[in-house]
């Protein structure tokens, strides 16, 4: 029997990967669960993730012709009511403000002052947007309305998982109005590739796009589109989604406008939005037993100076460590990639060990590590290291060389992420003909989508739901068959991706 082979994190995904997962999490100090029930911390490394998303794809929705706004955090319940029909799917995990002071009584602080009307904690912002936009749009001069906010959201959730479930969440949620059903559709098809390029591109995060089953889109919706990723352990992960809701909000709102021949017509919305889910996707599509490893494109810090300093000469250390602070200005300036990215970089000057330093940055994922000694002073060299050679092997450079080969190795980085994930989704992929086979495959713990032949109905398949397997779209791509539906036996051409999901 072989000798296991030592990880920075335990369990390893083989073994437990729900554990593996939370371990990633707390040994990269990305975040934790908050003392608040159901809430997450996001500490420094984590947040930073979060924002270099909300720059990047802040700029390309600006990009878009939208204008960032920021709406209130409680939404009055007769606001719900008026449009129950729409926010329907929220109802069992909305938070309710019922009062609106404390009283210090014999027993304690009390709840005093109760709200003539109780305020809901905004689990999306449609019912609050929508009365401000009914305000503001009264011609089609007023059209089109584009309007994104940055901001947290609560939904009461039973089963929290950091990043992945909690009772708040940070999202971008963007709310457009047009005169046109083509023009809201075309905004949700639009926002849905920018979302898409963004995964692709940036997290290093293959997708799958498609349109849900009509049972399980946004409420109130035409339709929704979405991106589905493939984690690790084969199961979905929605990352993203865009709403077509044509004019059923704006009827409940009462969102109007007098259009150029003079009539009166309700306006066209749609909406759409990405979370810090995205944060776990890129977990648990790229980091390893040894911990995170983060796409250049969106770490915090793409490279770290560790000084080597072996504490038995002062002014040995000192030297180091200004050649060390050295090397960092001459990074100054420096882009790579398509995107011409600032790349950023840390100097790890605290008084640890090295060898603890060099395994703390490991699991945190930074792309490259940089180590300078004594003996590299003289000559102006360093080691660099990259996160996605699991040898970890030593590339030895001059300074004169950072300009030409570090942009080389974080395009690498970023390219081999992505091509391991794209590897990964497009082998995982199996099609099937008949619901047997479907149930045969993840009765065998099948890790992976399914893609089979489905007549798109009204309701769930209780068959599916005893499977814990879900229809997660129907893909944009895919060949064009004469098939008989998996679930009904009814003539169909269409297929949709069956999978476990988070």
């Amino acid at each position: 029997m072989s000798k296991k082979q030592r990880t920075a994190i335990n369990p390893t995904r083989e073994e437990n990967f729900p554990k593996w997962y939370q371990s990633v999490v707390r040994e990269a100090d990305m975040a934790e669960m908050a003392h608040v029930r159901g809430c997450m911390v996001i500490k420094p490394w984590g947040f930073g993730i979060w924002e270099n998303i909300q720059q990047i794809l802040g700029q390309q929705i600006k990009d878009c012709g939208v204008k960032n706004a920021y709406f209130p955090l409680f939404v009055p319940l007769s606001y719900i009511e008026k449009e129950a029909q729409h926010v329907e799917g929220f109802a069992k995990e909305m938070a309710v403000v019922t009062h609106h002071r404390l009283e210090n009584t014999e027993n304690g602080l009390k709840p005093s002052g109760e709200l003539t009307e109780p305020l809901i904690v905004r689990p999306t912002s449609e019912t609050i947007i929508g009365e401000s936009f009914a305000s503001w749009i009264q011609s089609y001069r007023d059209l089109p309305l584009k309007i994104n906010q940055w901001c947290n959201i609560v939904r009461w959730e039973m089963r929290p998982r950091v990043f992945l479930r909690t009772s708040e969440f940070l999202w971008q949620e963007g709310h457009t109005a047009f005169a046109t059903a083509k023009e809201a559709y075309d905004d949700t098809i639009q926002m849905l590739k920018i979302y898409k390029d963004f995964s692709q591109e940036r997290l290093a995060m293959p997708v799958i796009d498609g349109v849900k089953p009509s049972y399980d889109k946004f409420p109130g919706a035409i339709d929704t589109y979405c991106i589905e990723a493939m984690m690790q352990d084969g199961k979905a992960l929605q990352a993203g989604t865009t709403h077509n809701l044509g004019t059923n909000f704006s009827k409940a709102a009462n969102i109007m406008f007098t259009d150029t021949d003079g009539e009166q017509k309700h306006a066209h919305t749609a909406s759409w939005g990405v979370s810090t889910r995205l944060i776990g996707g890129v977990i648990m599509t790229h980091a390893d037993d040894n911990g995170l490893r983060l796409p250049p494109e969106i770490a915090p810090a793409q490279i770290v100076i560790i000084p080597i300093q072996r504490g038995k000469d002062e002014q040995e250390d000192a030297q180091v460590l200004e050649y060390a602070k050295k090397l960092k200005d001459s990074f100054k300036g420096l882009t790579f990639g398509k995107f011409n990215t600032k790349v950023n970089v840390e100097l790890d000057d605290t008084l640890i060990k090295s060898s603890t330093k060099k395994w703390n940055w490991v699991k945190k994922g930074v792309p490259i590590q940089i180590e300078v000694g004594p003996r590299d002073i003289p000559e102006n060299k360093f080691v660099a290291r990259l996160r996605s050679e699991e040898t970890y092997e030593k590339h030895f450079l001059t300074i004169d060389q950072i300009k030409t080969e570090i942009p080389k190795f974080l395009e690498t980085i970023q390219k081999t992420y992505f091509d391991q994930a794209k590897e990964r989704l497009d082998s995982s992929i199996k099609e099937v003909d008949s619901f047997d086979e479907l149930k045969d495959l993840f009765a065998k713990d099948y890790k992976g989508f399914v893609l089979a032949p489905w007549n798109p109905c009204d309701e769930e398949d209780v068959r599916l739901k005893e499977l814990k397997i879900t229809i997660r779209c129907v893909p944009f791509e895919y060949k064009k068959e004469d098939k008989k539906c998996i679930l009904t036996g009814e003539d169909t051409n269409i297929k949709a991706i069956f999978a476990k999901s988070y």
